[in-house]
């Protein structure tokens, strides 16, 4: 399992939220019906604090990032819940013109997906100059300079050269660093990073996730990482909220995570990796993969939304919906938090060291 980083909880104990989103449902009308992706979400992300939401496919990560930024009703899709304050304004009461004013400049994102997000008929350098005209003001003479700077801040060989050329004429983790680039065009306060390392091999994803580490500590910006990669998560991340079906069902310090989950479908997630035994131990048993699959939008089960698929389930698990609870004796000033009835009447329960199926009492 991968090293986990320190959690950095205490440092910002007294600092005020860089973003808040309070109870942030989201609804599309389609043909079939209506898709219920994300169901009263609530988290903060802290200044120079990394946030990442992870889950698989489909548990409403992508949608929760994109109604931040106000990405949502484009798509025929629905916000309600809220308020998202960011820096002390709520972007979901602003107008259309002023949050244009906030997107590209004082939040950045990396799209999932560099070549469909990039326009294919313009260089990298408009491209990235784009926001630097559109906010700061420049020139075009001074935003071509300032792209080929960006361009050498995130590591892209031969800037000068590449500046002049076309996404399709980029390697994929080329591709990805001109994406970094114009999402830090205007220095933003917060980067929205949505799978920054998918369909990249494993040496790009390393130098991509330490690049993303050091503009941190250069530019002192936040970061909410979307990810289902758990080496992602340790990586880069001080606290971490797992989705399932749209919800939050657990919450917690990265270090807290990795040592003691709180959630059955959080344990899943960690047993489903690899690992390679240390010097002396004995090999690792078979993965144990989550059995069944996120359940379909349209038709959620009642109750837990996992409990189709949770060895530990019983009989409320079935009919009542697990709210989000804090342990009654934390002290911690970002206590973690669960959705489990199990949780709730087994607190010293070790889900990493989990019975076989139907040895859950």
């Amino acid at each position: 399992m991968p090293s986990t980083p320190s959690s950095g909880s205490d440092a910002m104990a007294d600092t005020k939220p860089l973003l808040s989103v309070r109870e942030l449902s989201v609804s599309f009308q389609t043909d079939a019906g209506v898709v219920h992706a994300v169901d009263r979400v609530s988290f903060e992300i802290f200044p120079g604090e990394t946030l990442a939401l992870v889950g698989e496919s489909g548990s409403g990560k992508s949608v929760t990032a994109m109604s931040i930024l106000r990405l949502i009703e484009s798509q025929r899709g629905r916000v309600s819940g809220g308020p998202i304050e960011f820096e002390g304004r709520d972007l979901l009461a602003l107008s259309e013109k002023e949050v244009r004013a906030i997107r590209g400049n004082r939040i950045g994102m990396i799209f999932q997906e560099p070549m469909s997000s990039m326009n294919p008929v313009y260089t990298l350098g408009t491209q990235i100059g784009e926001p630097l005209l559109l906010h700061a003001r420049l020139s075009a003479t001074q935003a071509r300079s300032e792209a080929i700077r960006l361009l050498e801040l995130v590591g892209m060989p031969s800037p000068e050269r590449r500046v002049d050329e076309y996404p399709h004429q980029l390697s994929g983790g080329m591709r990805q660093r001109a994406m970094i680039a114009m999402a830090l065009a205007c220095r933003p306060s917060l980067l929205i990073a949505d799978e920054p390392t998918t369909a990249l091999d494993v040496t790009v994803q390393a130098q991509i996730l330490e690049l993303l580490a050091d503009l941190q500590r250069q530019l002192g910006m936040s970061i909410l990482m979307i990810t289902h990669d758990l080496g992602v998560v340790a990586s880069l991340a001080q606290r971490a909220l797992v989705m399932y079906a749209g919800r939050v069902v657990e919450r917690a310090a990265v270090v807290d995570l990795f040592e003691n989950p709180r959630h059955p479908y959080t344990a899943g997630l960690f047993q489903s990796l690899p690992r390679l035994p240390a010097p002396g131990e004995v090999a690792p048993e078979r993965l144990r993969p989550i059995e069944g699959s996120v359940p379909d939008a349209l038709h959620f089960p009642s109750g837990c939304r996992f409990h189709p698929r949770c060895r530990y389930a019983f009989a409320p698990c079935s009919e009542l919906v697990p709210e989000l609870r804090v342990p009654g004796d934390t002290q911690a000033s970002r206590p973690r938090a669960s959705a489990c009835f199990y949780t709730e009447q087994h607190p010293d329960v070790s889900y990493l060291e989990a019975p076989a199926a139907g040895e859950a009492s």
